[in-house]
């Protein structure tokens, strides 16, 4: 089977309970800047990579066993991990970072030029 470019986004928070200090900061900001009604604010990461897999499960796995291992921090972080497509068939002259950035925002499902998050 040929391999396949699979879009993936993994979001990162810290875990129930664990203090999150930058979340705690931007709460006690919110009001003075008109936003009192905001609560329980939370700061993680989204990470965003294209992974080349025979299938989506594999893609997810691949991408799991990389937040386990180094994307996140499982003692004090959970994560949740999106996989989009497939998006692009990989032909064996594709060399890896090779798309331009429109390329990109395509697999990742965002308007070529438009905001990042």
């Amino acid at each position: 089977m040929e391999p396949v470019r699979f879009a993936v986004a993994v979001d990162v928070m810290p875990k129930e309970g664990i203090s999150d200090p930058q979340g705690q900061t931007i709460e006690r900001a919110l009001p003075s800047l008109g936003f009192a009604d905001v609560h329980d604010v939370r700061v993680g990461k989204r990470i965003e990579l294209v992974v080349e897999a025979p299938d989506p499960g594999t893609a997810e796995a691949v991408v799991r066993a990389a937040c386990v291992r180094f994307l996140a921090n499982p003692v004090i972080e959970d994560f949740l991990i999106h996989v989009s497509g497939p998006e692009v068939g990989v032909s064996p002259e594709d060399e890896p970072g090779e798309a331009s950035g429109e390329e990109l925002e395509r697999e990742l499902g965002r308007p070529a030029g438009g905001p990042s998050a």
